[in-house]
């Protein structure tokens, strides 16, 4: 007989939880960060999803998140036309970066040195964090709003926009040097330097593409439009979401649909496997961000407690038996 999926619920946001990422593995664990359009970025611990703590400052939705590896330092883009460094430990604002219109993606170099932006002025900018006052470097091309973008190495960010392209830039020519156009929206894409390979979703398609050659690996049919995908690093597995609430776990190798998991109570808008791989953390339309076990039964993290509330205020995690 097999194990229901038991996944720890995180509330504590009030709108739709739209991107998510997590820190490397520290000392500490690890971490991970939560964007919601309630303007309130949230730090939990990632095995448990303990509320950490809030980070006030925005006065928009944000948008998109990023940790760098040790989850000392962590990056907001937000609609009120900044992105902002912050102090993980202690919450406090560190700067802010003024843009002339909504940021929607923010990531941190593999060192955490540069923080990338990309923003609906149909930019990204590059910026130095050890000369936070200097001129950001900018690259134009897109056509439309941004919609995420990610290092890839130091010397290249891959990014996707409204545009319906997905477009790999050299930082040192601040040019585009290659282009590839969808017949929808590329939503959602994942850089992972471990098997470098790049994870993409539009329409109803999860693809895998080779970042070294740019060529397409595979690509997989869900049923629903997708949102957010993410490979689990030895390429035995891939998660993803969309439209129909659900989270789906896919056979890397065959594209066999292993399980479709019940649970959020809106549509899935991101889903990431944890520096560990040992689970994976969605969030959803609903205002909840829930952690899902990759081997179901496994005695870990919070799953080695009794089923129950293991936290107050709203702001903890519980076990919802949900499946």
């Amino acid at each position: 007989m097999s194990v229901r999926q038991t996944p720890l619920t995180c509330h504590g946001h009030t709108r739709p939880v739209v991107h998510l990422a997590f820190s490397a593995i520290t000392e500490s664990g690890y971490f991970v960060m939560s964007a919601c359009k309630d303007g309130k970025p949230m730090l939990r611990q990632g095995d448990t999803g303990d509320w950490i703590g809030t980070f006030e400052g925005h006065k928009g939705a944000v948008w998109g998140v990023a940790l760098n590896r040790d989850g000392t330092k962590a990056a907001t883009g937000a609609a009120d036309f900044s992105a902002k460094i912050w102090d993980a430990m202690s919450g406090t604002e560190i700067h802010s970066f003024q843009h002339n219109h909504i940021v929607k993606s923010v990531c941190f170099n593999s060192n955490g040195t540069q923080l990338a932006t990309g923003s609906n002025e149909k930019l990204i900018r590059i910026f130095d964090l050890e000369r936070p006052d200097a001129d950001a470097l900018k690259m134009a091309g897109h056509e439309s709003n941004l919609r995420h973008c990610a290092f890839f190495g130091d010397k290249c960010v891959v990014s996707c926009s409204d545009d319906k392209t997905l477009r790999l830039w050299d930082i040192n020519s601040a040019q585009a040097v290659r282009k590839l156009e969808f017949p929808c929206v590329v939503e959602d894409i994942q850089v992972c330097y471990a098997t470098r390979i790049l994870t993409l979703t539009y329409g109803n398609i999860v693809a895998f593409w080779d970042l070294d050659t740019m060529t397409l690996i595979k690509e997989f049919k869900v049923p629903t439009q997708v949102h957010s995908a993410s490979l689990k690093p030895d390429q035995s597995i891939f998660v993803c979401g969309g439209e129909d609430f659900k989270i789906y776990k896919y056979d890397y190798n065959s594209g066999v649909e292993l399980d479709a998991f019940k649970g959020h109570f809106g549509p899935v808008h991101c889903v990431r496997f944890s520096p560990d791989a040992e689970l994976y953390a969605s969030g959803s339309e609903d205002g909840t961000l829930r952690l899902w076990q990759t081997n179901v039964g496994k005695n870990y993290g919070l799953w080695k407690c009794v089923q129950g509330t293991v936290a107050e205020n709203g702001k903890g995690s519980d076990l919802s038996d949900l499946n």
